[in-house]
């Protein structure tokens, strides 16, 4: 499900909230050494999203972060923020050549570069959080 996150929303946040429940604690955080990404960059994307970062000049970068029951990838366009929203039991991850990993949801996809082992760590620690929902 991808929508327009920029605003504070009570409609599109319990949404949210419904299909992949609530952020960890603090403490949780913590003890899972972080639940959010650094910036990666999108090689390639489904044509709903990619019509979105074709409305600026700028990098094609997003972030990722882990909630309870999935996730929540974050991108920008102009100046909205806009969230890519899965839930675990719907979320595809591949690895493919040169350090390319590929997210799908239903329709939707993206593919992201990781250059960094700690970026190739924060994959194995999504696969393994799925894996033990």
């Amino acid at each position: 499900m991808l929508r327009n996150i920029s605003y504070n929303n009570p409609k599109i946040k319990n949404e949210i909230l419904k299909m992949i429940g609530d952020t960890y604690t603090l403490f949780e955080r913590i003890k899972m050494n972080g639940i959010g990404s650094s910036s990666l960059k999108i090689t390639a994307s489904s044509s709903e999203i990619q019509n979105l970062l074709d409305l600026d000049n700028n990098d094609n970068c997003c972030n990722i972060e882990i909630r309870k029951n999935g996730l929540i990838i974050r991108f920008r366009s102009l100046l909205e923020t806009y969230g890519l929203i899965i839930p675990f039991y719907k979320l595809k991850l591949f690895k493919g050549e040169s350090n390319v990993y590929s997210i799908y949801i239903d329709k939707y996809f993206i593919k992201v570069l990781v250059d960094k082992k700690k970026d190739h760590q924060y994959f194995k620690k999504i696969l393994n959080i799925k894996n033990s929902n």
